[in-house]
Order: structure tokens, then C-alpha cells, then sequence
């Protein structure tokens, strides 16, 4: 018995470094959260986020450092949750601007935090169609529904049970938004015709 107190104490100091790094695991992902947020809704107001997207990126990568002897955190689902949010603030620009996707070992996070950040750009793609049909671009609004079109194709691929991957619900959720915003699009094109067509006429008569 006489190490009893060496091996208690050394048990004691482990946890109370994981509890440490917990703790600034915990403020770190509220901070990736909060950026993300700030990024995407500054873009569908016209505001160029890129500089707030790279802090948040370079934050990402910071957390994955602090982490990497503690993989257990890394996983947890504060932590994921705030690296889906990451990855759909930067997908989500990407695809407005009209640039390559970055990619996930870019962005300091495992693909299948990435996978989980294209099924939720899929609805703010959908508020992007909608305030282009708004204004009466129905080009725009077309050319967003294409890209949710293609990114639901892409995660209806993975069919994995929730212990890899939590993607179901995303994919349910994502079918009908994408089922809604094809509704929308089809129904603004075709009034958007309706209208050619009695202009045609009114010129010949």
C-alpha cells in the first residue's frame, strides 16, 4: 500500500488536466459557433465574412491541437457540433462565391463533421433561393437549387448507423427542404412564363 498515494495522486492530476482542457474545449466550440453563426448571417445580408471565416478556420485548427492527447473531447458532441457549424459557414461561401469547396483537412476537421456541414448548407442554400425569388431572379434562385440538388445527392450516399455517423435526421430534413425549394423555383418559373405569354398577347391585339 505504500505507492497507494503516488498512484492516487498521478490518477488525480490526469483528470484534472482533462478537466482543464475540457473547459477550454468547451469556450473554444461556444466561439467556433458563435463566428460560424456571425459568417452566415452576414452573407445573406451582403456581407463579405471572409476574414471573420479564417479566424474561425484558424481556431478550429487551434482546438485540434489542444486536443490531440485528447481524442475522447475531440469526438465529443459540443465539440463536433461546433466543427459542423465551421464547415457549413465555409461551404456555404464557397458555393455563393462560386469557389472550390475547401477542404475538410483544410478546415482542421474529420470528414465526417465536413459530411454533416454539407447537409446543413443544403437549408441556408434554400434562404438563398428564396430572397433571390424575392427579387425576382429566378435565375439565381435556379442556380441555388441546383447546388442543393447536388450536395443532397452527395450525403444520401452515406448510409451509416448513428454510431459513425449521425446523418440521418440531416438527410430527412434536407429532402424536405429540397422537395419545398424545387415547389418554390417551378412555381415562380412558371408564373414568371404565364406573364411572357399574356405580354405576347396583349402586343397582338
Amino acid at each position: 500500500m505504500q505507492n497507494l498515494e503516488d498512484i492516487a495522486q498521478r490518477i488525480q492530476d490526469s483528470l484534472e488536466e482533462k478537466d482543464t482542457v475540457r473547459e477550454i474545449a468547451i469556450k473554444s466550440s461556444r466561439a467556433l459557433i458563435r463566428m460560424s453563426s456571425g459568417v452566415v448571417h452576414g452573407m445573406h445580408k451582403g456581407i463579405d465574412g471572409e476574414a471573420a471565416l479564417a479566424e474561425a478556420i484558424d481556431e478550429a485548427h487551434k482546438l485540434k491541437s489542444v486536443l490531440a492527447e485528447h481524442v475522447e473531447i475531440w469526438h465529443s458532441g459540443i465539440v463536433q457540433d461546433a466543427l459542423v457549424e465551421v464547415a457549413e459557414a465555409a461551404i456555404l461561401n464557397a458555393l455563393v462565391k462560386g469557389q472550390e469547396l475547401p477542404d475538410p483537412e483544410h478546415l482542421g476537421m474529420p470528414g465526417t463533421a465536413y459530411l454533416l456541414g454539407i447537409a446543413d448548407t443544403i437549408g441556408e442554400l434554400r434562404r438563398f433561393s428564396l430572397e433571390s425569388l424575392r427579387r425576382g431572379d429566378i435565375a439565381s434562385a435556379e442556380r441555388y437549387l441546383d447546388l442543393m440538388e447536388e450536395l443532397f445527392l452527395v450525403i444520401m450516399r452515406f448510409d451509416y448507423p448513428d454510431a459513425i455517423i449521425s446523418i440521418r435526421r440531416k438527410q430527412d430534413i434536407a429532402r424536405s427542404v429540397l422537395e419545398k425549394t424545387r415547389g418554390d423555383v417551378s412555381l415562380a418559373v412558371m408564373s414568371e412564363r404565364l406573364h411572357g405569354r399574356m405580354g405576347d398577347l396583349e402586343k397582338r391585339l
